[in-house]
């Protein structure tokens, strides 16, 4: 069967005349492959979204099971996943296996880890990221400079949301912007701030589109910019990275020391 057109001929047909992507864009979504890096709020919309638009083979990567708490914004997951305790990547994978039976979704209950990043993201084209810290966050990046692999950044707190893409050798990377991850105090309490599901939806949209453009084959079409959003009070912020980070002598992508990468002693 032609992946590209579904059995109807015609699955993706109204984002394939989309003169952005086009037939030999939709082909390459169909051969193209994406880690993602959490299954919470944003986890869960990336994987829907990138799975409804074709992309051939998604791995999963969280250790975090479906609870009550999770359910106004975490897209895939149901009351019945909550009150069995389901891991998010089995409960996720078996929706999107009712929502696209063409893509491959690979579930792997674990965090990212230093130990496991290198296993877990070899092979694939893009890592987005649907972390709930920047541990994880720096990490990726660490090991996304290192092996030249797009990744896509993007955060919740509240209202307010944030998210960047970096192309390895094109764009400033996560370091340039941000030296060090918060303390855990800052952490914690950002994340007791809470989470409005309409930010996590809006934000994730975004992080998909400039997906689908890595994945697709044009790179060169991704925002170089950080993006910030309030749903709530409706206004936008973009930050040109280019100009922002000029002069920045980045311990990551311009002095190739990767703290993050490796495993504490």
């Amino acid at each position: 069967m032609d992946r590209t057109a579904g059995e109807s001929g015609g699955r993706y047909v109204r984002q394939t005349v989309c003169a952005h992507l086009g037939p030999e864009g939709q082909r390459r979504l169909a051969e193209a492959s994406a880690l993602i890096v959490g299954v919470g709020g944003l986890g869960c919309m990336l994987s829907q979204l990138l799975a409804r638009g074709g992309v051939g083979f998604l791995r999963l990567v969280d250790a975090d099971v479906v609870s009550l708490g999770d359910l106004h914004r975490q897209t895939l997951y149901e009351e019945a996943d909550a009150a069995a305790g389901t891991p998010k990547v089995i409960a996720a994978q078996r929706r999107m296996a009712r929502i696209n039976s063409e893509v491959r979704v690979e579930p792997v209950f674990s965090r990212l880890a230093p130990g496991n990043a290198e296993a877990l993201a070899a092979g694939v084209d893009a890592i987005l990221d649907g972390s709930d810290n920047f541990a994880t966050r720096f990490l990726i990046n660490d090991l996304a400079v290192r092996d030249g692999t797009p990744w896509v950044f993007a955060g919740v707190v509240g209202s307010e949301a944030q998210t960047m893409t970096i192309v390895p050798g094109q764009t400033p990377c996560l370091r340039c912007v941000f030296d060090e991850p918060p303390p855990p105090e800052e952490e914690a309490a950002l994340r007791a701030a809470g989470v409005l599901g309409p930010a996590v939806a809006a934000i994730a949209a975004l992080e998909a589109m400039e997906a689908i453009k890595i994945l697709s084959g044009r790179p060169q079409c991704i925002s170089p910019e950080l993006l910030k959003l309030d749903v709530w009070t409706r206004t936008v912020q973009r930050i040109n990275l280019a100009e922002a980070c000029a002069g920045v002598d980045c311990p990551c992508c311009q002095r190739r020391r990767f703290d993050f990468l490796s495993p504490e002693p």
